[in-house]
């Protein structure tokens, strides 16, 4: 079994649609709209698809907290170490902040933020 997709509140879907595709590559886009919300739905020859949905119930000024019951963070599987420290040169790179790869008893990770706050880690388990 595995996730087919995942789909994120945000606060502005074009804003967010094209930072995705700035960090993950060019995505074919499908909206979608129904009562209250509109969605772009991303999707990478990958397979990865993410969608992004704004309401039109989501409060001004309101961002993403990961301390509120739901989702924390994002996580992006890498396949070495030395792939994560390429994805923090390539956050530098297109000028998005981000912490530091960190060095874990498990793991190697770097995260970044996207438009709406929500927490984009890409991760590698150590063998």
């Amino acid at each position: 079994m595995h996730f087919h997709h995942i789909t994120l509140t945000v606060i502005d879907k074009e804003v967010s649609a094209e930072w995705y595709q700035r960090l993950l590559g060019e995505a074919s886009v499908t909206p979608r709209e129904g009562p209250g919300w509109t969605r772009a739905r991303l999707a990478w020859p990958s397979g990865l698809i993410i969608g992004l949905t704004e309401n039109t119930k989501t409060w001004e000024g309101q961002s993403f907290d990961e301390g509120n019951i739901g989702l924390d963070h994002v996580g992006i599987s890498c396949e070495s170490e030395s792939e994560v420290r390429a994805w923090a040169i390539k956050l530098d790179a297109l000028g998005f902040n981000r912490g530091p790869v960190e060095d874990v008893s498990y793991c190697w990770a770097v995260t970044t933020r996207d438009p709406s706050g929500i927490p984009i880690e890409f991760f590698c388990l150590k063998s």
